[in-house]
């Protein structure tokens, strides 16, 4: 006899004057408030839980209190900070309360019962992998120019402190996401079909390239790579890679036996990306030849910054 049914019957024989209220609660706050006879089917003139209303009312649930688990990072002053326990919904128990409620409620108030979630980076690993430089590269940009170089800031924060698994393949648009003006990217300019234009986001493939370069450098696998219908200022010719969250992405597999972790940092009008791992690693690098120091002379563009939301 399946669930439904059995409370079902058994909501039948209890008494009428069984309150019909649910306060659910996280941590002692107040989440939602639930009505029993919301959920009751009645069938044959037998009461029956609505089990699709109720599902739809658990991944809501579940979405409303996940907490996202906080990897370990290196802070702006080199300190690793700890990362942070996530959370989700332990359904089943959620489960066993729900239909203790709808068979014999004792109280209209219960606690949602939450697993922990653990961050794929700890601090441990942090310190493991941040031993050994393999790979690194700068290039260089107009600070004056404020959008662009914004832009660049975003995205190079977007990719700090991320961690490559042994057989992952990092994407540059996965990493970094969408650019939009609610995301705080502004518009800069940007080389569409060879010529220079305006776009939100413009400026990211620098960026991109100074991660392939650096990537590069370390031995590492390119997946997916395209360079610009026409030459880039900020780095040797070829050795670009443009991206588009609608088109191009770059990506590399990590064929090493152990973690990368990326530190990247856009300040002074200098972009510099550095790839650590462990002191074990073995490693073949490669000759990159360097970008050069001189910032190009770049398009002023007047843009409204938008926050992130």
């Amino acid at each position: 006899m399946s669930p439904a049914w059995l409370i079902g019957l058994l909501l039948f024989i209890q008494p009428a004057n069984l309150p019909n209220h649910l306060t659910i609660e996280n941590d002692g706050e107040m989440i939602t408030t639930i009505n029993r006879s919301d959920y009751i089917l009645t069938f044959p003139g037998i009461p029956l839980i609505d089990l699709e209303k109720y599902q739809l009312f658990l991944e809501e649930l579940d979405k409303q209190t996940y907490k996202p688990p906080m990897n370990a990072y290196i802070d702006d002053r080199g300190r690793v900070i700890e990362g942070e326990l996530g959370s989700r919904l332990y359904r089943k128990a959620f489960n066993d309360l729900f239909y203790s409620y709808f068979y014999k409620p004792t109280t209209a108030r219960v606690e949602i019962p939450m697993l922990p979630i653990h961050p794929r980076v700890d601090r441990d690993l942090i310190l493991r992998i941040h031993v050994m430089k393999i790979g690194h590269y700068a290039t260089y940009f107009n600070r004056n120019n404020k959008a662009r170089s914004h832009n660049i800031s975003l995205a190079a924060e977007a990719i700090n402190n991320h961690v490559v698994f042994p057989g992952e393949t990092f994407s540059f648009n996965r990493v970094v996401g969408k650019r939009t003006k609610e995301r705080g990217y502004m518009r800069a300019p940007v080389i569409v079909r060879g010529e220079l234009s305006e776009d939100i986001g413009g400026g990211i493939c620098q960026v991109s390239s100074t991660l392939f370069n650096a990537a590069d450098r370390a031995g590492l696998k390119m997946v997916e790579r395209y360079s610009h219908s026409k030459n880039v200022t900020y780095v040797p010719p070829g050795r670009d890679a443009t991206v588009s969250w609608y088109g191009p992405d770059f990506s590399f597999l990590n064929e090493y036996s152990l973690p990368l972790l990326i530190r990247a940092k856009a300040i002074g009008g200098q972009m510099l990306i550095e790839i650590f791992s462990s002191d074990e690693i073995d490693y073949e690098p490669r000759s990159v030849p360097g970008a050069i120091k001189t910032p190009p002379q770049e398009i002023q563009i007047e843009a409204d910054y938008v926050p992130s939301g």
